[in-house]
């Protein structure tokens, strides 16, 4: 790394960084990567100058605090810093060393298997990601300036030289945005692209103006789901800020604790998290909780962006025929349209989001395979599978389920 009046260290816990300094970084990359328009509401455009809240110091420092992350988890932080001379932050990364490609939503398991039966160790391995959140937004944070760009590359360059050095077997930045998925092609990062479901505010009004945008087929369709789904004398809130108290955090955690034991063995988030979160950005959370004769029955967790709602988690324990759908999808769309935010995402896979409105949107990763052979061999993986991606959401979008006279016309 050629001398540039900086240095980069590992933080092992966000403990170790001031959040000022943290958040400050994470805003302005925030920002950077957004493109606003003017139509936000005011409420909302106060958060323009706030990081993406997967990436705040907040969010990650809660997972470390609760103990989601840590000891025996497989996530160990070891978060990158640069910082100048006088010790001013300058440039960041959420870090982890990984004993295990659980949590990602980028697959490599196929990858440590190979690895593995050639004799070579893929684990432990170097992860740049939120955990346990398939949101694209970004992951080598700067401070402003003019000097972000060279900040950027000082920590790209110590990922592949910490990967070298400490003989791991790889580095991988997840979810990171085109332009900088782009950029780390040309350092040598390998390219990896997926697909995920976003919906799209094009400036409507209400629930019904998107409806009308809908072939025939799909507006019944999801008119009748949307009735169905109440029809037990079910009814929806939404809960933010201070409506967080600990005892909806008891029942969202009971619902959460209910989906993830039946998806995938052991939920990765404890239930000190959701109250630290509660206690920290309650201000940037929406809790869509359906409740049934006087008992919250289901619910999702959003977290709000200056642009989008992100949809995380949801869980029940009472099941109701298109309940998910309700709370997790048509719910978001519903709020998203009151306060003017341009998207919605509703998390990793399910094609069975497109038929509700939800469209095909590429989402990128890149990865520093330290060992040639292993390198070569994903690498042509790798080239097979963007082209299946792309054919795959070329497919998808020719199969949306918005009007094809709306379509031609434009």
């Amino acid at each position: 790394m050629p001398d540039l009046n900086i240095r980069v260290r590992i933080a092992k816990s966000l403990a170790e960084v001031p959040a000022d300094a943290w958040d400050a970084c994470a805003a302005a990359t925030s920002a950077l990567k957004a493109t606003h328009e003017d139509n936000l509401s005011p409420e909302l455009s106060t958060r323009r100058d706030a990081p993406n809240p997967f990436v705040s110091h907040a969010f990650l420092s809660s997972l470390e605090a609760s103990n989601s992350v840590g000891g025996r988890t497989g996530w160990q932080p070891r978060h990158l810093l640069v910082e100048n001379v006088s010790g001013a932050l300058l440039g960041c990364a959420p870090c982890y060393v990984k004993s295990h490609s659980q949590g990602e939503y980028v697959f490599d398991q196929g990858w440590a298997e190979a690895f593995e039966r050639a004799g070579g160790d893929y684990y432990p391995k170097l992860q740049v990601s939120v955990p346990f959140t398939p949101v694209t937004g970004p992951r080598l944070l700067t401070a402003p300036g003019p000097q972000a760009g060279v900040i950027r590359s000082a920590l790209a360059d110590a990922l592949t030289e910490i990967t070298t050095a400490s003989e791991l077997s790889s580095a991988h930045i997840t979810f990171l945005p085109e332009g900088d998925w782009e950029a780390l092609g040309t350092r040598g990062f390998l390219q990896r692209t997926d697909q995920q479901f976003h919906w799209e505010n094009t400036g409507y009004a209400t629930f019904d103006d998107f409806l009308g945008q809908l072939s025939s087929r799909k507006r019944k369709t999801i008119r009748r789901e949307r009735k169905e789904a109440l029809a037990p004398g079910i009814e929806i809130c939404w809960l933010t800020g201070s409506d967080l108290t600990e005892d909806v955090w008891d029942a969202f955690f009971a619902f959460y604790m209910d989906t993830g034991s039946r998806k995938w063995g052991r939920p990765y988030l404890t239930r000190e998290f959701f109250s630290l979160i509660g206690q920290s950005m309650a201000d940037r959370i929406l809790l869509v909780m359906a409740k049934r004769a006087g008992r919250w029955i289901a619910g999702a967790i959003n977290f709000i962006g200056a642009e989008a709602l992100y949809g995380r988690n949801w869980g029940a324990v009472e099941h109701h025929p298109f309940l998910h759908f309700e709370v997790c999808y048509y719910q978001a769309i519903d709020y998203a349209i009151a306060n003017k935010l341009k998207r919605v995402e509703a998390g990793a896979q399910g094609e069975h989001k497109l038929a509700r409105g939800y469209l095909p949107h590429t989402t990128y990763s890149a990865h520093f395979i330290a060992n040639p052979g292993l390198r070569r061999a994903v690498a042509e993986y790798l080239a097979r599978e963007r082209a299946y991606v792309e054919a795959a959401g070329e497919e998808l979008a020719a199969a949306a389920p918005f009007r094809k006279d709306l379509v031609e016309q434009e």
